[in-house]
């Protein structure tokens, strides 16, 4: 089985369904203009897409970047380190990169994961979206949320609606006037329209953030 990805995919047609099956988002991707999603495409296997997803949870971007450049730089003669290499650094010494208790032990589980044989992208490539979410969850720290975002910005997959992502209710409620932050079932539920392009629309959701006010 191959599962389509934005690799191959026709942006023009997938905002062409958009508008004719809602309204509301119209306005929006007229406003957020050209879709750029592919040019912001992940590299890397497994192991260093998790290790960053791991490591950006829950913090703003800029410390983030900035425990990130620390923790590779425990690792001075590899461009990344390997699962071992992980495994075999003391916790105080990840720590002392800025992570967090947790997060040391989340990544160290990822690398047990890994060499115990948790799927690589070439595998995963060949799985339908929920089966791989179900491996991947597998490692500790990594929810649902983290998995789609490796989907969709590691495996360009197409049709990934992370309902329950902030920025997503967010710009649901700003775009379709609600007075509360929408539940995630009411995002999956009005999200059922976009497909199959619901990782459009929610990369047009986000963007829609950035704009200014009208």
């Amino acid at each position: 089985m191959t599962i389509q990805s934005l690799v191959d995919f026709d942006y023009q047609t997938a905002i062409a369904a958009l508008k004719q099956a809602d309204s509301v988002l119209v306005a929006v991707i007229d406003r957020v203009g050209d879709c750029s999603l592919i040019q912001e495409q992940q590299t890397g296997d497994v192991l260093s897409s998790l290790c960053q997803s791991i490591i950006y949870q829950q913090i703003s971007g800029k410390a983030a970047t900035s425990i990130y450049r620390r923790f590779l730089e425990l690792y001075p003669n590899r461009s990344f380190p390997t699962a071992p290499d992980i495994l075999n650094t003391e916790d105080d010494v990840l720590r002392s990169a800025g992570l967090s208790r947790s997060k040391a032990i989340y990544l160290k589980d990822l690398a047990l994961k890994v060499l115990e044989g948790l799927p690589t992208l070439e595998e995963l490539e060949d799985m339908d979206d929920e089966t791989a979410i179900r491996h991947l969850t597998q490692v500790k720290g990594i929810g649902r949320w983290t998995a789609q975002m490796l989907l969709i910005f590691r495996l360009h997959r197409w049709d990934v609606l992370p309902a329950d992502d902030l920025g997503i209710r967010a710009a649901f409620r700003k775009a379709y006037g609600l007075a509360e932050l929408p539940d995630k079932k009411t995002v999956e539920q009005m999200g059922q329209k976009w497909k199959p392009y619901r990782t459009i629309a929610a990369w047009y959701l986000w963007r829609s953030l950035d704009l200014p006010p009208e």
